[in-house]
């Protein structure tokens, strides 16, 4: 059973676009969190085990982690997107982000970018940047982590800004030509499939390309742990995740790219829920959720037409 007969995926949009396989590989570019660094706060959010990025690879040259990334892959791919993913990737002065994405473009087989970064993290400067990339024919993702659309929630997990700093980001990198790919959380604390549901509907009504589902995950050293264990919050099972994830892909339309439909994370760093060790249970749970019901559109005016 595969995701793509029912969801719109990044790896089917490019390899329709490239006409070959194209994988994302992970980098660390030695950036920060204005959560993390005092700026905002010190305590993260309360998802975030703030000692679990590992500092490791961020002294290690871009050239260095790209060649390692693709000898893992193997013949995985043909083509690559640099991904910066570790803290905050737009969190410095635009000539050091300058110097970190260049270095990865000028590399073999690198197409593009992906960037993930924070809602007020991207001002002006650092999304002409990006968009002189797009100028040049580069395949440049912003992803945005929002995790939900409601400002009591944003709040209640210490996110550090509301709704509206997403709204004004993405409407700005709309200006540039950047597609942004927004990440959010499925079981936050207090927030049902309403309130999921309600998230996909505004991030809908802004400009939109992409969409990252993650399930709640209780890692240890976060804030939500010690609550988890004191019986305050729950976490959602697989069934249910899968639920959830297959009606808000039905509500999703055709043209919006699927970048993820689950997560993962790795005992012993993982406390809860243990199904999200391994990857492919929950992906087949969705697939199966999406042959039983339906696929992406179908709950919209445009249902996925599989070629």
């Amino acid at each position: 059973m595969q995701l793509d007969q029912y969801v719109h995926t990044l790896g089917r949009y490019l390899k329709g676009k490239f006409d070959n396989k194209v994988r994302k590989l992970t980098l660390n570019a030695a950036f920060t969190c204005p959560n993390r660094d005092g700026t905002l706060g010190k305590g993260g959010c309360t998802f975030c085990n703030v000692d679990s990025f590992s500092q490791q690879s961020a002294t290690t040259p871009i050239s260095e982690q790209l060649a390692r990334g693709k000898k893992q892959l193997g013949n995985k791919a043909q083509q690559y997107l640099a991904y910066f993913q570790a803290y905050t990737s737009t969190y410095r002065e635009v000539e050091y982000l300058k110097a970190q994405y260049q270095s990865a473009l000028i590399e073999a087989n690198i197409v593009g970018l992906c960037v993930g970064t924070r809602p007020d993290c991207v001002p002006d400067e650092v999304l002409q940047l990006l968009g002189s990339y797009v100028m040049q024919g580069y395949e440049v993702w912003l992803e945005l982590g929002l995790q939900t659309s409601h400002d009591a929630t944003l709040k209640r997990i210490n996110r550090g800004h509301q709704f509206s700093a997403y709204q004004d980001a993405v409407n700005r990198a709309q200006k540039y030509g950047i597609k942004v790919c927004t990440h959010l959380i499925l079981g936050l604390p207090g927030e049902g499939q309403t309130e999921v549901m309600q998230t996909l509907d505004k991030v809908l009504a802004e400009p939109l390309a992409g969409i990252k589902l993650h399930p709640l995950h209780i890692v240890e050293g976060s804030i939500l742990a010690k609550a988890y264990r004191a019986g305050k919050v729950d976490v959602l099972d697989m069934d249910t995740y899968a639920q959830w994830a297959g009606d808000f892909i039905r509500h999703t339309p055709q043209e919006i790219i699927f970048h993820r439909v689950s997560a993962t994370a790795n005992k012993p760093m993982l406390i809860a829920p243990d199904w999200c060790q391994l990857r492919w249970p929950s992906v087949t749970a969705v697939c199966q959720n999406l042959a039983e019901h339906g696929g992406q559109g179908a709950n919209t005016n445009s249902p996925l037409i599989i070629k």
